[in-house]
C-alpha cells in the first residue's frame, strides 16, 4: 500500500470545499481509529456518523471527512444529519482501539469518546460517573475495582466535552501593543477573580471574558501603570476528582483539558448559549480591547501535565488516545510526577513538543497573544532520561521559531522533579520568574524586620537585597540575557496577597478542605505584632495600638512595592496588591470561586492611598530610564569624571565597603542608579532604611550630583504633590524607621 499523506493534526474545514475536512490524530500504538461526528438526536443524545482514519506515517492516522465518508450513522438513529459533510460548528470526538495494557502504558477502549487535544473549541462539560474511566471503577467511590486494571467498556458520549469545529481567521498582528521588555510591568490576573465583583461592570458581564474588556476595568490597568496582563490559565480545563468529591472546583485553571480551546466557563451566558463559535469570539474581543488600550496579553500555559491526572483518573483525550507516547511513564506503567499533579507530559517525545509548539502558534495568531509565561517549565525542558537541559528540543525549538520569535516567553523555573529549582539556568530568549528576588525582598522588609522587633539577631543584611534589587547578576550575568531576564515579583497567584503578608505569619487554608495540608509554609511574613485582619478588618481603628500596627502595615506594603517597581528587571504586580487585597491568611485558594479569590472594589481610604501609591511608582519607573536598565551594571566608569554606572553609598556618603556588605547588622544603603552616561542628568538616587528606629544619611558627594530632589517617601501614606525639596550633596536627610526615599538627581 502507498504511503498517505499527513494532514496538520487536529481536524481543518477545507476553504475550497464546503463540507469537506481533514482530519489527523496521533496515536502510535492504536490499532484504529475513527472521527466520531456527532449530531444531536430530536429526543436527546447523539447520533455518530464514525469515520475510519487511515494509519499514515510516524503514527499518525488521516483521512478526509466529507459527505461521502460521512454519510452513514454508528450507534445512534442513522437518521442520515450527516448528508452535508462536516461544517463549521460541527460536534466530534475520537474513538481509538488497541491493546489493553496499563503495565506497558496502552489504555485504549473504543467504548471511550475522547478529545482530539487539537480540538479548537469545546461543547459540554464531563458528567462524572464511570463512564469517564477506561478503567473499572467502583460506581460510587470512582476508585479502581481491586486487581489490576480492567478496561470498562462504557461508553462516555454523554458524560464528556465534545470537539467543535471552527474555522478561526488569524488576528491582525499589526495591532499587537509589542511593548519592550525595558518598559513591561506585568500584571497577573484571573479572568473571573478580576471582575467579579466590579461595581461598574453590568452583572451578565463579571467574571467573564468580556467583562475583562469592559471600558471601566481597561481604564484601572491603564492608569495603574502597567503593560501586560498576565492571564491565569484560559485554556479549557476539568476539575480534578478530588474537588468534585468535596464538592469544589479549580478556580485557578492550571488542569487543563484543551491547550487549543478556551475555557467556556469565562464567557457570558450569552456567549455559552450561542455557542462554541461565540465563546471563541468573545475572548478574541477581549484580547482586542486591550490592545486597543496598549495593552498586551500574555498567557500562563500548563503544558507540564493534564487534566487527566495519574494512573487512576479519567480516560478524556490523551490517556486513551496513547499513554504511552504522551506522558513519561515509569517501568510498570504508571505516571512519573514531577508537577505534583498526577502526571507529566513526556517533552523528550517529538509529538508533545509539536503539540506544545502548535498550540502557542495557534494562540498567537488566532487570538494575537502576545507572549506565554510557562508553568513549571523544567518538565518541558526535560529529556527521556527525566534530567532538565538548557539545550532541550523545545526550549531550542521555541528560540528558534519564527511566530514565537515576535512575542514574550517567560519560565516558572521549577518543578518537583530531580534538580527542579532552575532560576537562572533558562537561556535567551526565555525570560524567568525571580524567586530568589521574592525571597530577598520579603526577608529584608518582613521577616528580618520581625526578628529585630524581638530581639533577635538578623538575618542577611543588605548583600541579598542589593543583589536582587540591580538585577540578578549571579543569575543573569552571564551571556546575553541581562536584567531583563527577571521577571520579579513579590506575590504571586500561589501565596499570600501583599496585604496578608504583613497580618499572617500562618496560613489560614481550612476553606481548602486538605487539613492544612497544601499551600506553603515558608511565607517570610510579619504579622507586625497580631495575627490576622480580624482586629478591625481592613479599616481604620479607633484603639491607637490597632493603628499604629496598621500603619507600619501600609508601610510595609509600600516598602515592599517600590522595592519591586524601581529594581532592575521586569516587575509583576499581583492582581488587588494594588489596593490592599486579602485572602484572608489563604495562600493557597485555588478551589475556592468566590469573594477570598475576587479583587474588591469598594477601598477603604488607605487602600485608596495605596492605589495612588502603585500608580506613582509605576510613574516613576516610566519617567526614568535609569530604573529601567537593559544591561547589567559593571561598576565601572561611564563619565568622564568618574562617576559608574551603579554605585552603593553608606550612611555617611561614603562608599560601601565589603566589612559593610558583610554586616548583618547594616540595613541602610543609598544606591545610586546613573541615567544617561554620555549626558548629565537622568540619574537617581534610592535610599533604603531597614531599622525600626528613624535613621539619617549623607546624600553622596560631587561629582555624583549637584543637587538631589525628593521625588518619593514610602513614610507617606499618600504620594506627595510636587513641587519637590532640592538638596544639595552631603545634606543630611533625615529617615523614617522601616522606609524607602527616591531622589532624582542633577548632575550639572
Amino acid at each position: 500500500m502507498p504511503e498517505l499523506p499527513t494532514a496538520p493534526l487536529g481536524v481543518h474545514l477545507d476553504p475550497h470545499r464546503p463540507g469537506r475536512a481533514t482530519a489527523a490524530v496521533f496515536a502510535a500504538h492504536a490499532d484504529a481509529v475513527e472521527v466520531a461526528l456527532l449530531d444531536p438526536r430530536p429526543g436527546g443524545g447523539w447520533d455518530e456518523r464514525r469515520v475510519p482514519l487511515q494509519r499514515a506515517r510516524h503514527g499518525v492516522w488521516s483521512g478526509v471527512l466529507d459527505a461521502v465518508t460521512a454519510g452513514s450513522a454508528a450507534g445512534g438513529s442513522g437518521s442520515g444529519a450527516g448528508s452535508g459533510g462536516v461544517r463549521a460548528g460541527q460536534r466530534y470526538g475520537l474513538r481509538v482501539d488497541g491493546p489493553w495494557n496499563p503495565a506497558r502504558g496502552h489504555r485504549h477502549d473504543p467504548a471511550s469518546l475522547l478529545l482530539d487535544p487539537y480540538a479548537r473549541a469545546l461543547a459540554g462539560e464531563v458528567a462524572w460517573g464511570p463512564e469517564v474511566f477506561a478503567h473499572a471503577v467502583d460506581p460510587a467511590t470512582w476508585r479502581p475495582v481491586p486487581g489490576p486494571h480492567r478496561r470498562s467498556g462504557l461508553d462516555s458520549a454523554a458524560s464528556v466535552p465534545h470537539g467543535v469545529v471552527l474555522d478561526t481567521p488569524p488576528v491582525d498582528a499589526a495591532a499587537r501593543p509589542r511593548v519592550p521588555w525595558s518598559e513591561t510591568v506585568v500584571y497577573e490576573a484571573h479572568v473571573r477573580g478580576l471582575t467579579a465583583a466590579h461595581p461598574e461592570l453590568p452583572p451578565e458581564l463579571r467574571g467573564t471574558y468580556a467583562g475583562l474588556a469592559h471600558p471601566a476595568v481597561v481604564e484601572h490597568l491603564v492608569a495603574l501603570g502597567v503593560t501586560s496582563v498576565e492571564l491565569l490559565p484560559v485554556h479549557a480545563i476539568v476539575d480534578e476528582v478530588a474537588l468534585v468529591r468535596r464538592g469544589l472546583r479549580n478556580h485557578w485553571g492550571y488542569n487543563t483539558l484543551s491547550w487549543f480551546a478556551p475555557e467556556p466557563r469565562y464567557a457570558t451566558a450569552a456567549a455559552r448559549a450561542a455557542g462554541p463559535a461565540a465563546v471563541v469570539a468573545e475572548l478574541r474581543g477581549a484580547v482586542a480591547a486591550l490592545h486597543a488600550a496598549g495593552l498586551e496579553v500574555l498567557l500562563d500555559v500548563v503544558y507540564n501535565h493534564s487534566c487527566e491526572g495519574g494512573g487512576d483518573g479519567p480516560a478524556l483525550s490523551l490517556r486513551g488516545l496513547d499513554a504511552a507516547s504522551y506522558y513519561r511513564l515509569d517501568p510498570r506503567g504508571w505516571d512519573v510526577d514531577t508537577t505534583g499533579c498526577g502526571n507529566s507530559l513526556d517533552a523528550g517525545h517529538p509529538r508533545v513538543v509539536q503539540l506544545v509548539l502548535d498550540s502557542l502558534r495557534h494562540w498567537v495568531s488566532a487570538y494575537g497573544v502576545d507572549g506565554f509565561r510557562f508553568d513549571l517549565a523544567p518538565t518541558l525542558a526535560r529529556g527521556r532520561d527525566g534530567r532538565f537541559t538548557a539545550e532541550h528540543a523545545f526550549l531550542v525549538a521555541a528560540a528558534a521559531d519564527p511566530v514565537l520569535a515576535d512575542v514574550k516567553l517567560v519560565a516558572e523555573p521549577w518543578d518537583l522533579g530531580v534538580d527542579g529549582w532552575r532560576t537562572g539556568g533558562f537561556t535567551a530568549p526565555f525570560a524567568e520568574w525571580n524567586d530568589r528576588f521574592r525571597d530577598g525582598a520579603r526577608e529584608f522588609w518582613l521577616s528580618d524586620a520581625r526578628r529585630l522587633s524581638l530581639g533577635q539577631a538578623p538575618g542577611n543584611g543588605l548583600r541579598e537585597l542589593a543583589t536582587r534589587f540591580s538585577g540578578s547578576a549571579d543569575l543573569f550575568g552571564p551571556g546575553d540575557r541581562g536584567p531583563l531576564a527577571s521577571v520579579s515579583f513579590v506575590t504571586a497567584h500561589d501565596g499570600f496577597t501583599l496585604a496578608d503578608l504583613t497580618a499572617h505569619e500562618h496560613k489560614v487554608n481550612a476553606a481548602n478542605g486538605e487539613d492544612g495540608r497544601d499551600g506553603t509554609n515558608d511565607n517570610r511574613s510579619w504579622n507586625h505584632g497580631s495575627e490576622g485582619w480580624d482586629d478591625h478588618g481592613l479599616r481604620a481603628d479607633a484603639d491607637p495600638d490597632v493603628e499604629l500596627r496598621h500603619a507600619l502595615r501600609r508601610r510595609s506594603m509600600r516598602n515592599l512595592l517600590a522595592t519591586l517597581l524601581l529594581s532592575a528587571g521586569v516587575p509583576m504586580i499581583t492582581m488587588g496588591d494594588e489596593t490592599g487585597r486579602t485572602q484572608g491568611g489563604n495562600n493557597n485558594p485555588y478551589c475556592l470561586d468566590g469573594p477570598v479569590s475576587w479583587v474588591s472594589w469598594d477601598l477603604a481610604p488607605w487602600q485608596d492611598d495605596l492605589l495612588a501609591t502603585t500608580r506613582a511608582l509605576t510613574a516613576l519607573r516610566r519617567e526614568h530610564p535609569a530604573l529601567r536598565p537593559v544591561r547589567q551594571a559593571t561598576g565601572v566608569a561611564v563619565h568622564e569624571d568618574g562617576t559608574t554606572d551603579l554605585a552603593w553609598f553608606d550612611v555617611d556618603g561614603s562608599p560601601m565597603v565589603p566589612q559593610r556588605w558583610d554586616d548583618p547588622g547594616a540595613r541602610t544603603v543609598q544606591v545610586y542608579l546613573h541615567g544617561a552616561p554620555s549626558g548629565s542628568a537622568g540619574s537617581v538616587l534610592v535610599v533604603v532604611h531597614g531599622g525600626l528606629d528613624d535613621g539619617e544619611v549623607c546624600l553622596p558627594p560631587a561629582p555624583w550630583g549637584t543637587a538631589y530632589r525628593a521625588l518619593w517617601d514610602s513614610a507617606a501614606d499618600r504620594p506627595a504633590p510636587a513641587p519637590y525639596a532640592h538638596m544639595a550633596p552631603g545634606a543630611r536627610v533625615l529617615l523614617s524607621a522601616l522606609s524607602v526615599r527616591v531622589f532624582a538627581v542633577d548632575r550639572a
